[in-house]
């Protein structure tokens, strides 16, 4: 055989995938408390050296920690230089969801259906609560008022007051998953505002909508709250043809909240009162 003839072999799995054994030897440290956030990985020459494999596999891990949220990277000297464990799940679940819905891995319809049974559940939640922090809410409504507000600036703060209601809920999960659900179709949401005939009015209702949830939160009412929170949002979509199917009902998507102190959310068929 010529030289020219040479056949590449490809590189063992093995190899292809060395950098996985280094996400699993993390995993496994920050598993068993070995690793913490606020602490840095070992050195790229000692992972290396350490799990047998090259430093490029090291260095492929790391970006894939990064990119998670898992890891934050610094170049230079010092404390803060290096890979450092942190905690940012809401970056990481708002990029892969993003990337999803643009890639139509997940359909937008998809997205709405899953915000109106996450919502339905956060406003239910934190209603049963016994002194839920609605502070950083009303501020947000508050702000909300301004008549200087642009249509984007007014559906950024619209959609930090949902994410604020999950976060009263004190239920870190479901606000990382709300934070991405409303990032990934943030485009769909500022691309509706093109069918709206009267931002004014649309956003007089919005408002409106917004008290009311809140009022009902406040007053401890969970049925009312959830079903104003599912009108609130298939008004929207309906409004900017986002969503096209009728979503599902209150009637079948009834959420109540547990017992308080109980940590949990119960389900109930119970039709929402209006």
């Amino acid at each position: 055989m010529s030289s020219t003839d040479a056949v590449t072999i490809p590189a063992p799995v093995d190899d292809l995938r060395a950098w996985q054994s280094v996400l699993a030897h993390v995993e496994a440290q920050l598993l068993d408390g070995t690793l913490s956030p606020g602490d840095h990985l070992p050195p790229e020459r000692t992972l290396a050296a350490d799990l047998g494999v090259g430093r490029s596999s090291v260095r492929e891990a790391v970006r894939v920690l990064e990119a998670m949220g898992l890891i934050r990277t610094q170049t230079g000297s010092g404390p803060s230089a290096g890979a450092i464990i942190v905690a940012t799940p809401q970056g990481a679940m708002s990029a892969l969801l993003r990337l999803q819905v643009a890639a139509q891995g997940f359909r937008v319809r998809d997205v709405v259906k899953t915000r109106l049974v996450l919502e339905a559940a956060v406003v239910a939640d934190v209603a049963g609560a016994a002194s839920p922090d609605l502070e950083p809410s009303e501020r947000l409504l508050d702000a909300m008022d301004s008549s200087e507000l642009t249509p984007q600036e007014f559906l950024a703060l619209d959609a930090a007051f949902h994410v604020s209601l999950a976060a009263a809920s004190g239920n870190e999960v479901v606000t990382a998953m709300m934070a991405g659900l409303r990032s990934s179709i943030e485009g769909y949401v500022q691309a509706g505002l093109a069918v709206i005939d009267d931002w004014e009015a649309t956003a007089a209702r919005l408002r409106e909508e917004h008290r009311g949830i809140l009022a009902a939160i406040v007053a401890g009412d969970a049925f009312t709250a959830r079903a104003r929170v599912h009108s609130h949002i298939t008004g929207y979509y309906t409004q900017t043809a986002l969503v096209t199917e009728a979503p599902p009902t209150p009637e079948t998507t009834a959420v109540v909240a547990a017992p308080t102190g109980t940590g949990h959310i119960a389900l109930s068929r119970r039709t929402a009162e209006q």
